[in-house]
């Protein structure tokens, strides 16, 4: 992951601070562009978020504010969750006064930004104007963020911990190869500073001692469990004593299976058109009676949007069953992945009114399932106010025919 020479003098040559103080970001894209190719982003990217967490490094705010939308020129083509660096953004805009202040040497310590910093790096990873790249690193320090709207990135970190949720504990632990000198005094000449921060990068950086990995990993050692002395567990494998071996009766064969008849005709019913009133209130009673007839019934993922659309209130007091079965997660994926209608809206309004806190526990229990985070997301909508139905209000449903 080491950069050349070449490579770093044209990295700090497009992060000095005259440059960063006078440039917009429009042209510090193009300049870097023209030093660096795609394939060399990933490297580059990796000696960016080094020389972010050395403030020695980088002393300047506009250094460090160009250093962070190089991380998203980078690629900003990609959606916020997919970039590599994606996981520097939430530690930054998460970073605070207090916490930059301690010494924490077993964790990567990121610098704590200011509210102008921290809009500036909201709206990279939300929508950013075209207006914002116009700017140079010194209009947005300068800018007046108090009247300004706060941005909610829940959406990014909620992709991230999918991601993070399928790595093992180790890859996930480890401590910073490169730590900080707690010595910040300054020696008195610009040049002698100047000329050592750039040893000290070229040495971090570039060569033969340029760190492999950000994080040092140990190697995790455990010592072998003993062997397990077998002696009569296998006996039953040859018995050799005497012993009266009996048939053993399966008693639920040749039995009837009656039971249901009604409620699967009915359910067949439901899935082609509109029940009548009695029609609903029997298939309801039945469900409510046995509750666990809904898996003998034929109602299969595939089928769930035509009851939807058909008969709601059948579907939820149906998925409302199927809350502990281990595929609800496939009808959760057909009800989030559905046409939105005024009946599917219905049904995710009335399973969020009493089982909201279940619901939204299951997604994030299963947030590395796609499905479950696209649920999550519609929660976070409708508890926002964004599609509920009015308290009291009910759809217009089709005429029963």
């Amino acid at each position: 992951m080491a950069l050349s020479i070449k490579e770093l003098n044209s990295l700090l040559s497009i992060l000095q601070e005259d440059v960063t103080e006078q440039q917009t970001f429009e042209s510090l894209a193009s300049s870097f562009h023209q030093s660096f190719s795609k394939a060399d982003h990933f490297r580059v990217g990796c000696a960016l978020v080094i020389l972010l967490q050395q403030h020695d490094l980088l002393p300047g705010k506009t250094q460090r504010l160009a250093a962070i939308f190089l991380l998203y020129e980078m690629y900003r083509n990609d959606p916020p969750a997919s970039n590599p660096f994606a996981t520097v953004f939430v530690h930054l805009l998460h970073s605070s006064e207090e916490e930059s202040g301690k010494k924490q040497e077993a964790r990567i310590i990121m610098p704590s930004l200011s509210n102008p910093e921290i809009y500036f790096l909201s709206q990279l990873i939300l929508m950013p104007s075209k207006d914002l790249f116009k700017k140079t690193p010194t209009q947005i320090l300068s800018m007046d963020t108090g009247s300004m709207q706060s941005f909610d990135i829940s959406g990014l970190q909620l992709a991230l911990a999918e991601k993070q949720s399928q790595m093992t504990q180790m890859s996930k632990s480890g401590i910073p190869v490169v730590i900080s000198d707690p010595d910040t005094r300054n020696s008195g000449d610009s040049t002698a500073e100047k000329d050592s921060e750039r040893k000290t990068a070229e040495f971090l950086l570039t060569g033969q001692n340029a760190p492999v990995e950000q994080c040092f990993r140990p190697e995790f050692v455990r010592l072998a469990p003993p062997l397990h002395v077998c002696e009569d567990e296998l006996v039953w494998m040859n018995p050799t004593q005497k012993a009266d071996h009996k048939v053993a009766w399966d008693t639920s064969m040749c039995v009837s299976n009656a039971v249901g008849v009604e409620a699967k005709r009915l359910m067949a019913k439901a899935f082609r058109g509109s029940l009548t009133l009695a029609q609903q209130s029997q298939l309801l009673s039945e469900l409510k009676q046995d509750p666990k007839i809904v898996y003998h019934i034929g109602l299969t993922p595939a089928k769930l949007p035509d009851l939807v659309e058909k008969n709601p209130l059948i579907a939820i007091e149906a998925l409302l069953k199927l809350m502990q079965s281990n595929q609800i997660t496939e009808y959760f994926s057909v009800l989030v992945n559905m046409e939105m209608s005024l009946h599917s809206m219905e049904v995710v309004n009335r399973l969020t009114t009493d089982l909201f806190i279940e619901v939204q526990a299951f997604c994030i229990e299963f947030s590395r399932i796609r499905e479950a985070a696209a649920l999550f997301r519609l929660l976070k909508q409708l508890d926002s106010g964004e599609g509920i139905l009015p308290q009291g209000q009910t759809p217009v449903t089709e005429p029963s025919k």
